[in-house]
């Protein structure tokens, strides 16, 4: 989208003042713990881009709230199972072994946009120690939400995502749908289904050293988040509103992961 099209999208700009009244509308508290997926573009022309939709955030929550982002960087995964796209085969053992170790205040994000990777930088944001699945959290529960983040099963019971569904957290989608919604992965994990088992090594600093790190992980798919949504809609409900140009969806985490998980065993 060109910065033309952004302006075509508003009839005013968007702005912290105008984005603290529409995340208030669409039913964000102070106080809430609330995962936010977004996309910047979708909101129009915006006066500050995603420092001002961080700003906003954190104005509406307070202090006492924790605003937490998925800040993943797909760049420590595998190379051998690139696809978008793939690396020649004698590239991957060279990635594997020379690429930097993964570090929480350094590594950028990969594919999340830019309101996630403006985010983890912010003054007393908290970042989980998790090379391709990390989020990034602020605010009285960032310290809850992004510490033992296990390196096996790293969207699992032992993930930020748990951490969400334990406060009774909300899923903002901003201007993205159920496919980008990484708390159906937590159900994934959750549901009796059968989900392939992979194994991974990846590097990180300990003791100041480059050590390379296994663990075990599963094959997830998205394919079918967006029916999920849809039945979670009809049946159990969901927010809807406008944040800027964006069209958004407020949901309950727990209740949206303990649909899932039902759904996932009927309908896998």
């Amino acid at each position: 989208m060109t910065e033309a099209d952004a302006i075509d999208k508003v009839d005013d700009p968007v702005t912290i003042s105008t984005l603290v009244s529409d995340f208030q509308d669409l039913g964000v508290n102070a106080g809430d713990t609330l995962l936010v997926h977004s996309s910047l573009s979708s909101l129009g022309w915006v006066a500050g881009d995603a420092p001002a939709v961080v700003d906003a955030l954190q104005e509406v929550l307070t202090e006492d709230g924790t605003l937490v982002m998925p800040t993943h960087s797909f760049q420590y995964s595998d190379p051998e199972w690139w696809e978008s796209p793939p690396v020649p085969d004698h590239w991957v053992e060279i990635i594997r072994e020379e690429r930097p170790p993964f570090r929480p205040e350094v590594t950028p994000t990969r594919g999340m946009g830019a309101i996630p990777e403006c985010f983890r930088n912010y003054p007393g944001v908290l970042r989980s120690n998790h090379p391709t699945s990390s989020f990034a959290a602020w605010g009285a529960g960032a310290e809850e939400v992004t510490s033992n983040h296990s390196p096996s099963y790293g969207l699992g019971d032992e993930s930020p995502l748990a951490r969400v569904y334990d406060r009774g957290g909300k899923v903002l989608l901003l201007g993205v749908g159920y496919d980008r919604n990484t708390s159906l992965h937590l159900a994934e994990m959750r549901a009796d289904i059968d989900l392939e088992e992979v194994n991974y090594a990846f590097p990180l600093v300990r003791d100041g050293e480059r050590v390379s790190v296994e663990y075990t992980d599963v094959m997830t798919n998205t394919e079918d988040f967006e029916a999920v949504g849809a039945a979670f809609e009809a049946e159990i409900g969901a927010t809807k509103g406008e944040v800027g140009a964006a069209e958004c969806t407020l949901i309950d985490q727990p209740a949206l992961v303990d649909f899932a998980v039902s759904w996932f065993e009927s309908n896998r």
